[in-house]
C-alpha cells in the first residue's frame, strides 16, 4: 500500500513542482519553469500533459510578458509532447489565449506557434478545431484577437472546403473593414500573404476590392502595408489585370499625401518593376519613378535614389540606354547637388552602378562630371561612397580615363587646407589602392601617404600610420620591403624630432604586418639606433616600441638586442624613459 502511495506521490511530483514554480514571486524562477516544460512533459507522459498539464497552463495565462513569451514559443513545438498530430488540437486553447493579450510580442509569438500547431492538423481536425479557433479570434471584443486572427487565414485557407472557404474570405473583409486602425493595419499586413493561396477569381473579386479599400484608408500606418500588398498581388496577376486591378491604386500611392506611404512607394519600387513586367514599367513606373526623385521629401528622396542602379539594370534592354539617359539621368543629376546629405549619399552609394549599363562613351560624357561634383561633396560619406565604387566605372574606362579624370580631384582633396578633408581621403585610401591595384598605387599614390607621415597635425599623422599597415596588409611584406619601408627608415634621421617619433609609430603597426624576418632585419635596427636619441620623448617611444615589436621577434634576439637597449633605457636620466623601459621589461617578461 505505502508503495503505491508513493508511486502516486512520485508522479504528480513534476506537476505539483511547476506549480510551486509558476506562483513563486521571483519572475527568474517562473521563466525558468515555462523553459523546462518539455521536460516535464516527458515526465508525465502524454495523456497527462493533455489532460493536466495543458488545461493548468491554460488556466495560468496572468503572468509577466517575459514569462507569456516563453510560454507562446514553448507550446509551438509541443506537439509531440501531447501525442502527435492527431492530438494537435489540445494544444490551441492556451495559445488561443495567449494571442490575445495585450502586448505584441506575445501575440506575434503565439500567433506564430498557432501556425506551426494549424499546420500539422490533417485537414479535417482544421475545419472542426482551427477554423472555430479562427472565428472566435475574428469575432473577439478586444482588437488584440481580433489582429492576431489576420495571421491564421493563409495557414487554413489552402486545405478547407469551398463552403469554408468563402467564409474565411467573408471573416477577412469583415477585418479589413474593422473600426480598429490596429485590426485593419494586420489585415494589410497579412494581405499580399492570404492572397498568394487564394484563386484567382477570389482574389479579384473578394480580395483587390479590399487591397483598394486598405490602400485608401484615412490611417497612413494602413496604407503603406497597403503598398506591400501591390507587389504580391501584382505577381499573380496576368499583365492585362494589373493594369486595369492594381496600377490605378499604385499610383495613388505614389502620389500618396503622406510622407511615409511614399516612402514605402520607393522602397519596393523594383520589387514592383519586376511584378509588372517591361511595357508597364515604361508607360507607368517611369513617370512615377520621376515623381519620387523630385519628391518634397528628403527621406523619400533617399529612399528612391538607392534604388536607381536597381531599377535601371532591371529596365527592358531594348530601350534601358535610351530611358536612362532621357528620364532618369536629368532628375539624378539634380540629386548630386540636393541640400540634402543623406540623399546625396544614398545616391553616390549606388551611382556609379550605371557605368556598365551606359558604356564607356556615355560614362565619360554623362557621369564623369557627376562623379566629379561628388568626389569635392563637402560631405564625407558621399566622397567615400564615390571612392568605395570605383571599380565599376574602372571596369568601363579604364584606368587611364579614370586616372586622367578623377585621379586630380583625388589629389586635390588630399592636399586640401582642411585636415578633416585629408583625414577623409586617409581613411578611403586602402579601399582605392585596392581598386586601382599596386602597380597605379605606386606610379600615383604613394608619394601621397608618405607625405602624409610629415603633416603637421597629429590626427593625420597618426592615420597615416594606421594607412600604411592597411596598404601591407593588401599588397603584402615583399611590396613593403621594397615600396615604403626604406622611405619610412629615411625618416628615423630627421631633425625634426616628430618625423623622428612618426616613424617609430610606423615601425609598431608594419610589425604586426611585416612578419619576424622583416621586423628583425630591417626595422629593429632602427628602433635600438633611436635608444639613443637626444630627446626623451624620442626615447621612450622607443621603449614603448620594443615591446610592442617583441611578440615578431625570436626569443634570441629578445635577450641579444633588446634587453640590453632596454636596461640602458631603463637607468636613464629623464624620469618617463625609466618609466616606460621599466614598464616594457615587466610586458617583455611576463609574455
Amino acid at each position: 500500500m505505502a508503495a503505491s502511495d508513493k508511486s502516486v506521490d512520485d508522479s504528480l511530483y513534476p506537476i505539483a513542482v511547476l506549480i510551486d514554480e509558476l506562483k513563486n514571486e521571483d519572475v527568474q524562477l517562473r521563466l525558468n519553469s515555462i523553459k523546462k516544460l518539455s521536460t516535464i512533459a516527458l515526465a508525465l507522459g502524454e495523456e497527462r500533459t493533455r489532460s493536466e498539464l495543458i488545461p493548468f497552463l491554460t488556466e495560468t495565462i496572468y503572468d509577466e510578458d517575459e514569462v507569456l513569451l516563453a510560454l507562446a514559443d514553448q507550446l509551438g513545438n509541443f506537439t509531440s509532447f501531447v501525442g502527435g498530430p492527431e492530438y494537435a488540437m489540445y494544444l490551441l486553447p492556451p495559445l488561443e489565449s495567449l494571442a490575445t493579450v495585450e502586448e505584441t510580442v506575445v501575440r506575434d509569438k503565439a500567433v506564430e506557434s498557432l501556425r506551426t500547431v494549424a499546420a500539422e492538423h490533417s485537414a479535417l481536425d482544421l475545419e472542426i478545431h482551427v477554423v472555430p479557433t479562427l472565428q472566435r479570434l475574428v469575432s473577439g471584443d478586444w482588437f488584440t484577437s481580433r489582429t492576431s486572427a489576420c495571421g491564421l487565414f493563409s495557414v487554413c485557407y489552402p486545405r478547407v472546403t469551398q463552403p469554408v472557404k468563402a467564409e474565411l474570405r467573408a471573416n477577412f473583409r469583415k477585418l479589413c473593414q474593422d473600426e480598429t486602425p490596429m485590426v485593419r493595419r494586420a489585415a494589410a499586413n497579412k494581405l499580399g500573404e492570404f492572397a498568394k493561396v487564394v484563386e484567382t477569381e477570389y482574389l479579384k473579386s473578394d480580395l483587390i476590392p479590399n487591397f483598394v479599400q486598405l490602400a485608401q484608408d484615412d490611417q497612413d500606418s494602413v496604407r503603406l502595408l497597403a503598398v506591400e500588398a501591390c507587389v504580391s498581388i501584382a505577381q499573380l496577376l496576368p499583365q492585362d489585370d494589373v493594369e486595369h486591378l492594381v496600377l490605378p491604386t499604385l499610383r495613388q500611392c505614389a502620389s500618396d499625401s503622406s510622407w511615409r506611404v511614399r516612402y514605402m512607394v520607393a522602397e519596393k519600387f523594383v520589387d514592383l518593376q519586376k511584378a509588372v513586367g517591361p511595357e508597364i514599367t515604361r508607360v507607368d513606373l517611369v513617370p512615377a519613378f520621376q515623381y519620387l526623385l523630385k519628391d518634397a521629401e528628403a527621406e523619400v528622396r533617399a529612399a528612391v535614389a538607392t534604388k536607381v542602379k536597381d531599377f535601371c539594370a532591371s529596365l527592358d534592354k531594348a530601350n534601358q540606354v535610351q530611358i536612362i539617359l532621357s528620364s532618369i539621368l536629368p532628375y539624378v543629376r539634380d540629386l548630386v547637388s540636393d541640400p540634402n546629405p543623406h540623399v546625396k549619399s544614398a545616391l553616390a552609394s549606388v551611382i556609379m552602378g550605371l557605368s556598365p549599363m551606359l558604356g564607356a562613351y556615355q560614362t565619360v560624357e554623362q557621369l564623369l562630371p557627376l562623379f566629379l561634383i561628388q568626389l569635392k561633396d563637402e560631405c564625407p560619406e558621399v566622397r567615400l561612397n564615390i571612392i568605395s565604387n570605383l571599380d565599376c566605372v574602372n571596369d568601363v574606362i579604364g584606368i587611364q580615363q579614370l586616372s586622367q579624370s578623377l585621379l586630380p580631384a583625388i589629389v586635390e582633396l588630399a592636399e586640401d587646407s582642411k585636415w578633416r578633408v585629408r583625414l577623409a581621403i586617409i581613411e578611403y585610401m586602402p579601399a582605392l589602392a585596392g581598386q586601382l591595384g599596386q602597380e597605379f598605387f605606386d606610379q600615383k599614390l604613394r608619394g601621397l601617404c608618405m607625405g602624409w607621415l610629415n603633416d603637421h597635425v597629429y590626427a593625420i599623422r597618426e592615420a597615416a600610420t594606421l594607412n600604411m599597415k592597411k596598404l601591407v596588409e593588401q599588397f603584402g611584406a615583399p611590396w613593403a620591403e621594397q615600396a615604403i619601408i626604406p622611405m619610412i627608415l629615411v625618416m628615423s634621421r630627421n631633425k625634426n624630432y616628430l618625423h623622428r617619433m612618426t616613424c617609430l609609430f610606423c615601425l609598431n603597426v608594419l610589425a604586426e604586418v611585416c612578419g619576424t624576418d622583416i621586423t628583425t632585419k630591417l626595422l629593429l635596427p632602427t628602433v635600438l639606433l633611436l635608444a639613443a636619441d637626444p630627446v626623451a620623448n624620442v626615447r621612450f617611444n622607443v621603449a614603448k616600441t620594443l615591446q610592442k615589436i617583441s611578440p615578431f621577434l625570436e626569443a634570441s634576439v629578445i635577450d641579444a638586442q633588446v634587453k640590453p637597449t632596454l636596461d640602458k633605457l631603463n637607468v636613464d636620466a629623464d624620469v618617463d624613459v625609466k618609466h616606460f623601459a621599466a614598464q616594457a621589461i615587466a610586458g617583455i617578461a611576463a609574455a
